[in-house]
């Protein structure tokens, strides 16, 4: 057998557990803009500040 066909299954399993937060990361923030939609573009005008 030659090295190169060797795999690392823990780096391999890392990589898939990554990819399994990330959808359910993905799922939550979708689901959190559906239930709070964040507004865009407009941001509130701040008051004045007072010159002393």
């Amino acid at each position: 057998m030659s090295d190169d066909k060797l795999i690392d299954f823990a780096a391999e399993r890392g990589k898939r557990i990554h990819d399994l937060h990330d959808k359910k990361l993905d799922d939550m923030r979708q689901a959190f803009e559906q239930a709070l939609p964040l507004p865009k573009g407009k941001k509130p005008k701040s008051k004045p500040k007072k010159k002393r």
